[in-house]
């Protein structure tokens, strides 16, 4: 199948929730998938949650996000980021809700039209993990099938 890709660049504000608004962006555009290609800019805080871990950590002094990347669904995000504090000490994992735009945030999103993205339960990992459907296909009726 082929399908259009529309790039939406966004700056986002002081104050903004990183999480928050890039979900907003999407939903505002009622769309049903995105990709984060890029994102820079800085946080305070930055709270993430780290490869394994359950629990989140706040990083409360001024960060730089060096990278930002991954999915946005309907029902929820998947996205990492690595950051960097005044020393240059680098930690990088799954953005958790709470991360706030210090400055800015330049993010480039891929919105995909044709496709609909949900978090459902996968029984092999035991987490939601992204499915991927034609957005022309309703989404299961929550029976995981």
């Amino acid at each position: 199948m082929d399908s259009a890709m529309h790039l939406l660049p966004i700056r986002l504000l002081p104050g903004h929730d990183l999480r928050r608004a890039l979900e907003a962006a999407l939903a505002e555009r009622g769309g049903g998938a995105a990709f984060v290609l890029s994102g820079i800019g800085s946080l305070a805080p930055a709270i993430l949650r780290l490869a394994g871990a359950t629990e989140l950590r706040a990083i409360t002094a001024d960060t730089e996000i060096l990278s930002l990347s991954g999915s946005i669904a309907v029902n929820g995000s998947h996205l990492h980021a690595t950051v960097s504090d005044a020393q240059g000490a680098v930690i990088g994992g799954h953005v958790a809700y709470g991360c706030i735009v210090r400055t800015t945030a330049e993010v480039l999103l891929a919105l995909l039209p044709d496709w609909r993205f949900s978090r459902e339960h996968d029984a092999a990992t035991g987490y939601d993990e992204l499915v991927v459907r034609p957005a022309a296909l309703q989404p299961a009726t929550g029976d995981g099938v």
